[in-house]
């Protein structure tokens, strides 16, 4: 029994329903295969080269991949390509699916890493639970970002998906189908925890993480509202902090307000999708609040695609503004090398636009290449989503960048 894939790809027909049946969350099979132990495996990968005109910085996808494309590298192939593998199985009421996905990471090495790895237990035919690494169904394509071979465009927006580079969480969650009114919903609460190595022996971790994700459908639309919330604890800039304290109550407050450890972080966001079949048009919306230097910010994005045979052109404009100050001006003279500092690291905010077109060729049943270019600008005196950012980095001054991809699974 083919699962029932994510609105956006099921006009791609054949194709895209090899890369739903890779990843869909196992656990239905036909009734006559129930109680027979079911095994599968499966692929999925992307090689991609990609080019930036920014010289004084190079092009992320997120920020625990530092890209190289840009002042690093002319062309980089870090920036996208990866390769993954998934192990499924299922028996009666019982189902486990395990994911492995190795890509560049800070530590500049393509090390595996355990993506997902949980059991479900189908408790009704509405109801499951599920304990284990578990995907955050935060945005419209976070069951798929890592399968680019699902994806209409090359890589998800940046300004939106890299503002939360953490994937998984580590716990459980219950996802319960219903139906009113002529809509047919899903409705998920997950509760767990979850970290991110950052290199130089620093991580990122977020405790007593809760979260909701609801889903409604009417024909070819689809509406998804999601929350998360969690307390962040990792020390960034401890020594700045520190300083900050010692410079009476002004310094007291900033420290107070920027510091990152034990601040509770919050995500808020909807998705749209409507796909008719023969176009599609999504648009999706989020605000993250960390509570620390590393910002308050609202992303979100608007794309668009006709799909003309094996070929689909498509279009894409996302935004990233700040909600907080991406720069302070209220300590004392002799503290100026202080402030600056502090201004430094909120300078790394994402403030940026982009202006994406590309197309993309379905030119066999399991691979898709892609080209695609955006327009880039970093705002506000930030760099964006930039890394590596060198001297000499203007922020306002825009760049463009060249992807080519091949997709596939097996």
């Amino acid at each position: 029994m083919m699962p029932k894939l994510h609105p956006t790809l099921s006009p791609f027909c054949h194709a895209l329903g090899l890369a739903g049946l890779l990843l869909a969350v196992p656990g239905a099979v036909r009734a006559d295969e129930s109680a027979t132990p079911v095994w599968r495996f499966g692929g999925f990968g992307t090689a991609a080269v990609v080019h930036s005109s920014e010289h004084k910085a190079d092009f992320s996808s997120t920020p625990l991949n530092p890209g190289r494309a840009g002042y690093s590298r002319d062309w980089s192939a870090d920036v996208d390509s990866r390769l993954g593998a998934q192990l499924t199985y299922n028996q009666d009421r019982w189902s486990a699916v395990l994911q492995v996905v190795a890509e560049h990471n800070l530590k500049n090495s393509y090390s595996p890493v355990v993506e997902w790895a949980n059991v479900k237990y189908q408790a009704t035919a509405d109801l499951s639970l599920r304990v284990g690494r578990i995907a955050l169904p935060l945005f419209l394509n976070a069951d798929y970002r890592k399968a680019a071979y699902a994806l209409p465009w090359v890589r998800t927006p940046v300004e939106l998906y890299s503002a939360l580079p953490v994937t998984n969480s580590d716990g459980v969650d219950a996802t319960y189908r219903w139906s009113a009114f002529g809509l047919r919903n899903e409705t998920q609460v997950l509760a767990g925890r979850t970290r991110a190595d950052l290199g130089d022996d620093l991580q990122a971790r977020a405790t007593g993480m809760a979260g909701f994700s609801h889903t409604s459908r009417l024909g070819d639309l689809s509406v998804r509202v999601t929350g998360i919330k969690g307390t962040l604890r990792m020390r960034i800039a401890p020594e700045l902090i520190d300083a900050l304290r010692q410079l009476g109550p002004a310094g007291v407050g900033l420290a107070e307000r920027y510091e990152t450890n034990g601040k509770r972080a919050t995500v808020v966001g909807v998705g749209v999708n409507y796909d008719p079949g023969a176009w599609f048009l999504m648009a999706e919306i989020a605000r993250i609040n960390a509570r620390s230097m590393l910002g308050d910010k609202t992303a979100g994005y608007v794309s668009g695609g006709y799909r003309f045979g094996e070929f689909t052109p498509y279009a894409v404009f996302s935004k990233s503004v700040s909600n907080s100050p991406t720069e302070v001006h209220v300590l004392p003279p002799f503290a100026a090398p202080l402030e600056q500092g502090l201004n430094q690291v909120l300078s790394h905010t994402a403030v940026q636009d982009s202006a994406s077109a590309g197309v993309r060729w379905d030119f066999m049943p399991s691979a898709a290449l892609k080209l695609q270019y955006d327009a880039v600008k970093p705002k506000g005196g930030t760099s964006g989503t930039l890394s590596n950012v060198q001297p000499g980095f203007r922020s306002g001054h825009g760049f463009g960048v060249a992807s080519i991809a091949v997709d596939f699974v097996f």
